[in-house]
């Protein structure tokens, strides 16, 4: 498998996939039957990572909690306005086991799909939920004391956060799972980090899935940290994912780690063993829609950046055709994934889906596909494929009024890419809806002396300039509202 600086990862929901198969196929599908077909077109679209969304085995006492939740229900008749019971199987994040879920074929079927992606030069990317488990995970009988206990007067006076159940030992009260800041998951259980015994626990269930796949994306990590879940809890645990990854790696050297972060936790993260941590500031600030923001985060240095998971959706995210208005879109896209670090993508995103599916649901609706975002998406791939964005040096480019009074160069983002050998692309995007103008500094002097050749690999348009004027001067651009322009600079002939 190659191993390219910059990788580009596929988002699957597993189960909506399936169930569009079982209506092809007329019976039910597993994971056997994901035909070699789709594997050859997403390896020939350039990934490297294929994310397998909710592979684990969930519960009955989840599923009931979904089907009769009343918000829950209100959002997938949103999603699904012919919605039935057989649709909402259960949050894939209410987990009873880390065994592959019957329904999909079980482990075994899980291993042949990992072959067939290998033999294909895809790594296999799967869930790991740390923060809690389900309802009627066995730990609820077996290791109560996993689990964060509540009494009745936590009860009482915060419902939406506490449960009674019945277990073997008699009634118990426990806390939900849930973060600081929001009320509780109610088809899920808190696991307790103060409780050395869990943590020991948990690692071993994090081996166990580095034995199935080649890396996990790990669910809201930030909550296990020590800080956060003495505020949200009381109790102040040891560090976890420290130990967590080195274990994990004195097995399965190679073995990645992707994490769900949110806060300005990211860097923390990164040094305690992730390889890679959600770019959620970026996404943000692109929703925005201001260009010196976006420009700004990409101060950081590279050690920071070739560790972030730049996204424009995600499975928790509304779809980025909902978020985005045409042409922003483009632009947003071009700047998110045209960065350093791992590019990431999700499943409905290059057709321009406007229905976000809740990992509750296993079917998603009909949607009709955008087929002008779809040629979009097409050509963006193309370039993601080349090994100067994959392996080359980037840096930002500084972007100078073109006159005096100029404003509008402050709507630019631009890049610059270089791959050892000479190669050497610009790119450049107006992110704003009006007509733009700037200068950008080049930052290659070996340019002086020579003329050069332009192509504009995004437009289809060669231009032939002055190195010595590139150098001295800059290169001036003008480029219509979210316009982008990617330039390879070559001799011309």
């Amino acid at each position: 498998m190659s191993n390219p600086r910059y990788p580009s990862l596929y988002q699957i929901n597993t189960r909506v996939w399936l169930t569009e198969l079982s209506r092809s196929l007329g019976r039910r599908a597993t994971l056997d039957d994901i035909p070699d077909a789709e594997l050859d077109r997403l390896a020939g679209q350039g990934f490297d990572w294929i994310w397998l969304l909710s592979v684990w085995q969930t519960g009955a006492a989840a599923q009931k909690v979904s089907r009769t939740h009343p918000g829950w229900r209100r959002e997938f008749e949103e999603t699904l306005p012919d919605l039935t019971d057989d649709d909402i199987a259960g949050s894939g994040f209410a987990i009873t086991q880390y065994a592959v879920h019957k329904g999909l074929g079980g482990e075994a079927a899980l291993a042949r799909l990992r072959r067939r992606l290998s033999q294909r030069g895809l790594k296999l990317l799967l869930d790991f939920v740390p923060n809690h488990m389900a309802l009627d995970h066995p730990w609820v009988e077996e290791h109560p004391e996993y689990f964060i206990p509540g009494t009745d007067q936590d009860l009482a006076r915060a419902p939406q956060n506490f449960v009674r159940l019945a277990t073997r030992g008699g009634s118990r009260i426990f806390a939900y799972g849930r973060d600081p800041y929001f009320d509780g998951w109610p088809d899920t259980l808190q696991l307790n980090y103060a409780n050395p015994a869990l943590q020991e626990a948990m690692i071993g269930e994090l081996v166990r899935i580095a034995g199935q796949c080649d890396g996990v994306r790990c669910d809201m990590a930030m909550l296990v940290l020590p800080d956060v879940f003495e505020r949200t809890w009381g109790r102040r645990p040891d560090l976890f994912w420290q130990k967590a990854t080195d274990q994990v790696r004195e097995r399965h050297p190679e073995f990645r780690f992707m994490a769900e972060v949110y806060w300005d936790r990211e860097w923390e993260l990164q040094h305690q063993g992730f390889d890679y941590c959600y770019d959620k500031r970026l996404y943000d600030r692109l929703r925005e829609g201001h260009a010196r923001p976006v420009r700004e985060h990409f101060h950081a240095g590279l050690d920071y950046q070739d560790k972030l998971a730049r996204f424009l959706e995600n499975h928790d995210e509304p779809r980025a055709a909902a978020t985005f208005p045409s042409g922003q879109h483009e632009a947003a896209a071009a700047i998110t994934f045209l960065a350093p670090g791992l590019r990431f993508f999700h499943q409905g995103e290059f057709e321009g889906k406007k229905k976000r599916i809740s990992p509750h649901l296993v079917r998603g609706p009909a949607e009709p596909t955008d087929e002008s975002l779809r040629g979009f998406y097409d050509r963006l791939l193309k370039v993601l494929n080349q090994s100067i964005v994959r392996d080359g040096d980037w840096r930002l480019l500084e972007c100078h009024p073109a006159w005096n009074g100029n404003w509008t160069h402050d709507c630019f983002v631009a890049y610059g890419w270089e791959l050892a050998g000479g190669e050497r692309l610009i790119v450049a995007v107006n992110y704003a809806s009006n007509q733009s103008q700037c200068t950008v500094r080049i930052p290659w002097s070996d340019l002086a002396g020579s003329r050069w050749r332009l192509q504009d690999q995004w437009n289809g348009v060669d231009y032939d300039r002055d190195g010595d004027e590139l150098v001295s001067r800059g290169l001036f651009l003008d480029l219509p509202p979210w316009g982008v322009t990617m330039l390879r600079v070559s001799s011309p002939s």
